[in-house]
């Protein structure tokens, strides 16, 4: 269970990350364009960490879904970006299948 918490800080790595690489428009702003190449550093050692213990496909599909709900939800709340019908029938699809992973894979 202890490693599911550095799966947890290379999600959170992740969306800083993301954010920042939109702040940092194209790397031509400093901070940002630093900040998130941090946050990918860590999210990265944090995700490397976490793969210990948990078995490849059931990391990366975890840290990949809940990065794309919660990137998306930020997108759509912070920098108000429009979500289509397809795009979130998209999203729900890709949830469902890393339920089903999570729930019929070998671990």
């Amino acid at each position: 269970m202890f490693y599911y918490l550095f799966l947890l800080m290379a999600i959170v790595g992740e969306l800083i990350g993301t954010n920042l690489l939109k702040m940092s428009m194209g790397f031509s702003k400093l901070l940002p364009t630093i900040g998130s190449l941090i946050s990918f550093a860590l999210c990265f050692y944090f995700l490397s960490i976490a793969m210990i213990k948990i078995p490849l496909n059931i990391a990366y599909a975890n840290w990949s879904a809940l990065g794309i709900l919660a990137t998306t939800a930020i997108a759509s709340l912070v920098y108000k970006e429009q979500i289509n019908i397809m795009s979130a029938l998209g999203i729900v699809l890709i949830v469902a299948g890393v339920v089903i992973l999570n729930l019929f894979s070998a671990k």
